[in-house]
């Protein structure tokens, strides 16, 4: 009897260590199944939680690609996270990636308890294409969807603006809605209804933009403009600018950017 104190304290540190799961089935869609990759710390929680969305122009990536540089970070700062895989374009138009991303939020919270989530401190990170579609998660959640912040990095905020700087919708966004690469008013309605930016409305979660200055396939203005409007509708939204930073934060830290560190620092903060 005296040693059942040591092995229930053996079986507890045991079962509390971090553990990755992979390709979890969080929802089927026609036949189309969709999965995520599941991290949990060490430790009892509940822990703060990142649900991750990767980019690829809408059309192409998976839940280990791009967004990638984020995972050791936030395991070695022992947050839960989850990096999902949604619907690509053009096979899956608009709003695919929106509907899956909210599926998958409701997935986590419905599996709080299993994977240690504290409820009260979920943010969805996305970067590239996965920023649009976080933002636009963001601009939508309530109720199952609700967020306790959102960090998009260079995300596509303004489908029109971002039309207007190429001087065509461009292929990635054809493929996501279904229009054609002309620049007419039937177009642009389109794109404005699938921008974050024209649905901003007071009592948002919190964001963080991350952005480069050199980004050449998403202007850093629309981190800018973002902001901008996010602020005069009273909502809580910082900007980490990357001088010199490119689309992609594959080589930032080569430029000697802190934005890991950045990002973690504000994460405790937000969801402290």
């Amino acid at each position: 009897m005296r040693l059942l104190p040591a092995l229930l304290l053996a079986i507890s540190v045991l079962s509390a260590r971090a553990e990755l799961k992979t390709d979890i089935e969080f929802a089927k869609v026609g036949d189309v199944s969709l999965t995520l990759d599941a991290f949990t710390p060490d430790g009892e929680g509940p822990f703060p939680t990142c649900i991750l969305v990767h980019g690829g122009g809408f059309t192409k990536g998976d839940k280990t690609s791009f967004i990638k540089p984020l995972f050791a970070p936030l395991s070695e700062a022992k947050f839960a996270w989850f990096t999902i895989n949604y619907r690509l374009a053009p096979d899956h138009r608009y709003p695919a990636n929106i509907d899956d991303t909210e599926a998958a939020i409701r997935w986590v919270k419905a599996h709080a308890k299993e994977y240690k989530v504290d409820l009260k401190r979920i943010a969805l990170i996305g970067e590239s294409a996965g920023g649009h579609i976080v933002s636009m998660v963001g601009v939508r959640a309530h109720d199952e969807t609700s967020l306790a912040a959102v960090v998009p990095f260079y995300g596509p905020h303004d489908l029109e603006f971002q039309a207007d700087n190429r001087h065509a919708v461009g292929s990635s966004l054809t493929a996501l809605l279904g229009i054609t690469d002309e620049l007419s008013e039937a177009n642009r309605k389109v794109l404005r209804e699938a921008s974050p930016s024209n649905f901003i409305k007071a009592g948002m979660p919190p964001y963080l933009l991350i952005h480069g200055t050199k980004d050449d396939k998403v202007p850093y203005e629309q981190s800018v403009r973002f902001q901008a409007k996010m602020k005069a509708a009273g909502n809580v939204c910082d900007l980490i600018t990357i001088q010199d930073g490119t689309h992609g934060m594959g080589g930032w830290e080569k430029l000697g950017s802190t934005y890991v560190k950045d990002l973690i620092d504000w994460l405790h903060q937000t969801l402290k």
